[in-house]
Parts: C-alpha cells; structure tokens; sequence
C-alpha cells in the first residue's frame, strides 16, 4: 500500500491563510489543523480565567488575553490559539499585524475530549520551547483537575495536580491565587 503524501505548507502561506479564515486553525511544521467550536462550560470557564486575573491584574506590568491572540513557537515554525494568556512586561509580536504574541509568561488551555491529548503532548512539547514561558495550566471542565507545570530554573519542568474543591491554583508568575470554586464557578453543576 503506497502512503499518501501530505501537502506542507510555508508558515507565511499559513499566515495568509489564518488572517482571512472565518474560523481559526493552528498550524504545526507546515501542517494546518482546524480548531473545533467550545462548549458552555469550556467558555465559562474562560471567562472566570479572564475575568478574574483580568481583575487581580488591572493597573499591572502583566495583562491577559483571551483565545483570539496566536502564539508563535519560531524554534518549530509552529502557531497556536490557548485559551487564554498572561504576558508580562511589553507585548512582542510577530509582525505590524500584532495578532501574533512571542513572548507569553503563563498559558492557559481548557481541556475537552476532543483536545485533551493534543494540549497534554503536542502543543505542550510546543509551548516548552518559548523560552519565556514559565506556567503552563491544563483545566479539566467535568470535575475539579487541573495540571500546572512550572519551568524551574535549569529548564526543567514541576508538575503539580490540584483536585480538591477548596484548594486553590496559585499561579507564581504573578503571584496569584484564584479558588477552584472561583475558577469553576457556573461550570460544574
């Protein structure tokens, strides 16, 4: 059986593509992946992320944005949409377009089914190679679980699981605690 081949495209032709698409795609060494709609409790959960650290961070070197600002990871020629981001001192962006960050601090992804694998392996081998990226946090939307990773000063990677609904996620980089009853607040019902 002979293999089909796949057609590879230049990160540019992806650009130009992801600038006038209606819906977003990542894209990963050349290959375009669509990104699939969210659930209510995936973009509440967004929305407690945003708002509460939007708030905590108001009048502070550090801001956070929500799913609509790509992620490049230059090293792989590679382009992701997390669900949310914190990115502290200035923002540097790829081009005069500004809708492309190089330089996140903490990345949010909110699990689902569908992309649960693809944020534990392949996006976070991806993530791991921006060098200011410091916390990476994985939040499971069906009961309290979420995953934070810390770079640790010799690059290596901690890993921490908080399950309990009255503990809370601290994240280091900006010195932050939220409640998971804060964070899955209309989430879990």
């Amino acid at each position: 059986m002979e293999a089909t081949a796949l057609k590879l495209i230049s990160a540019q032709e992806y650009l130009r593509f992801e600038r006038g698409a209606k819906e977003k795609h990542e894209y990963f060494e050349g290959q375009i992946i669509a990104m699939a709609g969210a659930s209510l409790a995936h973009n509440r959960m967004v929305t407690n992320i945003v708002s509460e650290i939007g708030y905590f961070l108001k009048n502070k070197s550090c801001e956070i944005l929500p799913s609509d600002i790509r992620i490049s990871v230059p090293s792989f020629e590679s382009y992701m949409y997390p669900d949310a981001t914190i990115v502290c001192g200035k923002p540097e962006m790829e081009d005069e377009k500004f809708d492309t960050l190089k330089n996140p601090s903490v990345i949010f992804e909110v699990l689902s089914p569908s992309t649960e694998d693809h944020d534990r392996g392949k996006k976070f081998f991806f993530y791991r190679q921006i060098p200011t990226l410091k916390e990476y946090v994985l939040i499971n939307t069906t009961k309290y679980f979420v995953e934070i990773s810390r770079r640790q000063e010799d690059n290596s990677w901690m890993f921490e699981e908080i399950s309990n609904a009255d503990s809370y996620l601290n994240i280091t980089t900006i010195d932050f605690q939220i409640s998971l009853e804060k964070l899955y607040k209309n989430v879990l019902q």
